[in-house]
């Protein structure tokens, strides 16, 4: 068996999610979760992250920090990558509720994405940031 290393970057969208979804779960099992994929989005959820102790969290993956009113009320978390090795797991809707309060365009559209995290997010987000 001959192993190569991927190149992330000539990863199509699908490709590129699935291996977001294994490089967060390994970050996550060093954290006490085991990760349960689901393949239909359930209830705005890519995955299910059970804890060791029972906690269940409903995880979104993205490909950067995000908000979006579809998410609202139902106890999502979001992660994505910032860079090849930062991740973050935030609750949606306290993030919302500040990313809303601090962007117009945020309050009329609903919804934001930042192609980087700007200094008054990061502020916020910091504390969600995991380590591996």
């Amino acid at each position: 068996m001959d192993l190569k290393k991927v190149v992330y970057e000539e990863l199509n969208s699908k490709q590129q999610e699935s291996f977001n979804y294994q490089k967060l779960s390994a970050v996550l099992a060093e954290y006490g979760y085991v990760t349960y994929r689901m393949h239909d989005d359930y209830h705005g959820a890519d995955f299910h992250a059970v804890h060791i102790d029972g906690q269940v969290l409903k995880v979104q993956l993205k490909g950067r920090a995000t908000i979006d009113q579809k998410y609202l009320g139902k106890g999502i978390f979001i992660a994505f990558r910032n860079d090849h090795h930062t991740w973050y797991l935030y609750p949606h809707d306290e993030i919302f509720n500040l990313v809303t309060a601090h962007s117009e365009g945020a309050r009329v559209n609903g919804a934001r994405s930042f192609p980087y995290i700007p200094e008054w997010l990061l502020s916020s987000i910091g504390k969600y940031k995991l380590s591996s």
